[in-house]
């Protein structure tokens, strides 16, 4: 008898693995240490419009699903009411079968809004309703959504122009869940584009209070905001890069290069590289001074589609899984940090899974015993948050690094309707540990399993980024 879709034991295939999930993974807190929630949104305990509004507006995974299956643009980022462009998204919904977001889209009905009907265009307009409806009473607020799914800390992702003036009213209005920034200088690594680069570089200027005309005041800059943030909370970095930049460079090649792109010049080639090398290896030193946890996002391959980029900007869901190399990168970088004294606390992440067995194995070459579990491989991320990506990436941080000591999931997510993705890892993961406990592979110990599982899904984190000690 086939079971029921998304019932109490849903992806979890036998005994051990529900005594796994339900009575050690699913009684702990989340501790989301990487989304894009809006910090506004949580100061302002945002309350929602429609059901639009919270599940569709800033979703790309939802966004290029709907162009694939033929929705126009303007019901997807277009002037379409909210309704026709929900609409819209129930009609792609039963198209989408084995499409990770076809389950994400009924947990996450059901686990916030206790609707258990199948989203299709016949039950859209009653969904809807019903959703809206809630949406419009304080329990559905952007801060009740959060206690609700018992979200312990997050940490939001910050350009280090941002005054974190938000983040400072949060923690002054007493809100229980810690809300912290994290420091995301990409654009300092953008010295292709001078046009970007050197408005936003003013920006810091005025804020650090620096005159930059020289690369060593630039690095000051960036030592001034990165103190700013470490001041207001920050405990971690985050690094969207293709791969790690890690050549060999010198003061004066770097000056003479930052003088061309002070001046509108765009760099490129080895000019360019050598650039990236030089700031990411300070601003990395910055965070090991301050014992931070960097997080190296690497491999995506951004702004595919020049036409759409043009029309709708970055973050629209015309990004792509890359094959950049990265084992060789990677190591040069980890161990220049590390013979200067300078490797901090690192989560490795890969978009690209056939880098799964690499990250780990170089990761363990840089462990030193100061802290467990330092170097990190990174959970499944964007294109690889799947069931399957989420398998491959446990099985083989199993296989060559220590699974016990990984700091699970995150929720790398601008909807606050995308807790339910930790209760998904935490089934696939209890699913995996449980199918090894059926076939005899590990003991149905559940003091020590059970342990480890709750550990994996919540006490690693709170002990590794240790934000509570600086609330």
């Amino acid at each position: 008898m086939a079971k029921q879709f998304l019932d109490k034991d849903f992806l979890l295939e036998s005994m051990p693995a529900c005594t796994l999930y339900h009575e050690y993974a699913a009684p702990m807190p989340i501790f989301d240490y990487h989304c894009h929630i809006p910090p506004s949104d949580i100061l302002t305990d945002r309350q929602f419009c429609n059901l639009t509004e919270i599940w569709l507006g800033g979703d790309h995974y939802k966004w290029r699903v709907m162009r694939a299956c033929g929705v126009d643009e303007r019901f997807i980022t277009g002037d379409a009411p909210a309704e026709e462009k929900f609409d819209a998204w129930a009609r792609v919904v039963p198209q989408i079968v084995r499409n990770p977001l076809y389950q994400w889209t009924h947990l996450e009905l059901q686990r916030v809004f206790g609707v258990d009907e199948l989203l299709n265009p016949d039950t859209a307009r009653e969904i809807y309703s019903h959703c809206t409806s809630l949406l419009g009473k304080k329990e559905f607020s952007a801060r009740s959504i959060i206690r609700k799914f018992r979200v312990e800390a997050l940490c939001t992702t910050d350009d280090p122009s941002s005054t974190l003036e938000e983040h400072r009213k949060i923690r002054e209005s007493g809100f229980e869940t810690i809300v912290a920034p994290a420091f995301r200088p990409d654009r300092a690594l953008e010295g292709h584009l001078p046009e970007r680069f050197n408005p936003w570089l003013e920006r810091l200027a005025e804020l650090a209070e620096v005159r930059i005309d020289s690369f060593g005041r630039f690095i000051e800059c960036l030592w001034k905001r990165h103190q700013f943030f470490h001041d207001n909370g920050c405990r971690l970095s985050d690094y969207g890069i293709e791969t790690c930049y890690a050549s060999d460079w010198n003061s004066e090649e770097v000056e003479g290069s930052f003088s061309l792109l002070r001046r509108g010049r765009a760099l490129s080639g080895e000019a360019l590289l050598r650039y990236r090398s030089a700031v990411l290896y300070e601003l990395l030193s910055m965070d090991a001074s301050q014992g931070w946890t960097q997080q190296l996002h690497l491999g995506a391959m951004r702004n595919n589609n020049s036409r759409m980029m043009a029309r709708l900007g970055p973050d629209t869901g015309y990004d792509a899984m890359g094959d950049f190399e990265q084992g060789r990168h990677l190591s040069r970088l980890l161990d220049k940090l590390e013979r200067t004294g300078k490797l901090g606390k690192t989560i490795v992440y890969s978009l690209n899974p056939r880098d799964n067995d690499m990250i780990p194995s170089i990761l363990g070459c840089f462990q030193d015993g100061t802290v467990p579990g330092k170097m990190q491989m990174g959970s499944a991320w964007w294109f690889t948050d799947t069931k399957d990506g989420m398998t491959r990436q446990i099985e083989a941080l199993s296989a060559v690094g220590v699974l016990s000591r990984f700091v699970g999931m995150l929720t790398d997510s601008r909807s606050l309707l995308s807790y339910p993705r930790h209760e998904y890892f935490r089934r696939i993961l209890c699913n995996i540990i449980g199918g090894d406990v059926e076939r005899g592979e590990l003991p149905e110990d559940y003091s020590l399993l059970g342990g480890m599982v709750r550990d994996i899904c919540y006490n690693n984190a709170k002990e590794y980024f240790d934000l509570h000690s600086v609330q």
